[in-house]
């Protein structure tokens, strides 16, 4: 396995100012006793930073602020064992130098995990509000590039195989709960009904609608190759039901959902439910700059045209910070071509690591 960049740090907030000078006099030896070549930098105002450089390449940052923040940076190339123990033994003598300095005048000691970088594995994929969450990821089980986007998918050693498609966590094995939300949350009779699921190429729902015994299910999936990885990959999210695209209550489409959908409007094609599991609500808050919002509206249309009128529609909201967004997706439900009702409900993803937000839209009953 090629070895990652390490990147170990340390804070200190102290409960005065520092005197820059004498931190760096504190410090220097620490570094200096690793073989490294020392740099400082002194701003007048802006404290110092000192930059300590290794033969092998490995270096530290000492930054020091003159209202009371120190911060240590460290980065090597070395993955052995050694190497790692070398890395916590410099950090440590760093600590322990800094609480005898300042005598119990420190408010604040915080070290973080070390953050791998450039490694096989990635570990760190964001939440769709921009936080990094850092995952258990121990293996790349499949990675290729389809027409349409990439496809990953990583095991966690908590939440399974995780389907990540163009860097947007989908879907892990423990997910039942996004599964169950965009389908009703257990409300919904699906026997005997008509159903067309919009994307949902992981299988997951197909799977357990078709444990419901509906009429017929049509799933439309632009994307071969998700169903392909998914069906050997993601078998506890999908069972056998991608097997095959053609069972014995449902049908899978590989076809871009637009164009089948205009043709059920024309064709009078009615169903009892749909459910979009094509995308979230995008986070731009611009429409008009956001080619994802017209996309939407469009979805949201041609469903309406296709959803008999006592059906309902489910889709995925996103995450519950993201509150501009979504209230923006309500009100782009006022702008379609019949009048329609909506609730939402809030639900705990597990591979998300954040709240994530569901909606039931239905046709507003007219009064006679």
């Amino acid at each position: 396995m090629a070895a990652a960049a390490r990147h170990s740090t340390l804070d200190f907030t102290l409960g005065a100012t520092a005197d820059c000078n004498a931190v760096l006099k504190a410090l220097q030896p620490i570094f200096q006793e690793q073989g490294m070549t020392e740099t400082v930098h002194n701003w007048e105002d802006h404290g110092y930073l000192a930059t300590y450089i290794k033969k092998n390449g490995s270096f530290a940052n000492l930054r020091i602020h003159p209202h009371g923040l120190v911060l240590v940076d460290l980065q090597s190339y070395n993955d052995q064992m050694k190497g790692r123990e070398e890395t916590d033994q410099l950090l440590n003598k760093v600590e322990e130098r800094m609480k005898e300095l300042f005598h119990g005048n420190i408010k604040r000691v915080k070290r973080l995990p070390t953050i791998l970088r450039g490694g096989v594995i990635d570990r760190y994929w964001p939440t769709a509000d921009g936080r990094l969450v850092e995952y258990d990821i121990d293996e790349v089980v499949y990675d290729e590039d389809s027409p349409y986007q990439n496809i990953k998918i990583l095991h966690s050693k908590q939440f399974g195989n995780i389907l990540i498609l163009s860097g947007d966590v989908n879907l892990a094995e423990s997910d039942l709960a996004y599964t169950r939300a965009i389908m009703g949350s257990g409300k919904e009779d699906y026997t005997g009904k008509e159903v067309l699921i919009l994307g949902g190429g992981d299988g997951g729902i197909l799977y357990e609608i078709v444990k419901l015994k509906p009429k017929m299910v049509t799933m439309v999936e632009i994307d071969q190759m998700v169903i392909d990885g998914c069906k050997k990959y993601m078998r506890k999210t999908c069972g056998d039901v991608l097997d095959n695209l053609k069972g014995e209550c449902y049908q899978v489409l590989i076809e871009d959902c637009i164009p089948v959908l205009k043709r059920y409007a024309k064709e009078g094609r009615m169903f009892d439910y749909v459910i979009n599991d094509l995308t979230a609500v995008p986070i731009s808050t611009s429409p008009e700059e956001d080619s994802t919002w017209e996309f939407l509206r469009l979805i949201l249309d041609l469903s309406m045209k296709v959803l008999k009128q006592d059906g309902k529609y489910f889709t995925q909201g996103n995450c519950i910070n993201l509150t501009d967004a979504l209230t923006l997706y309500e009100e782009q439900l006022s702008r379609l071509y019949c009048p329609v009702e909506f609730s939402k409900e809030t639900v705990c993803v597990p591979s998300y690591m954040e709240l994530w937000v569901f909606y039931t839209i239905w046709k507003k009953q007219m009064e006679v």
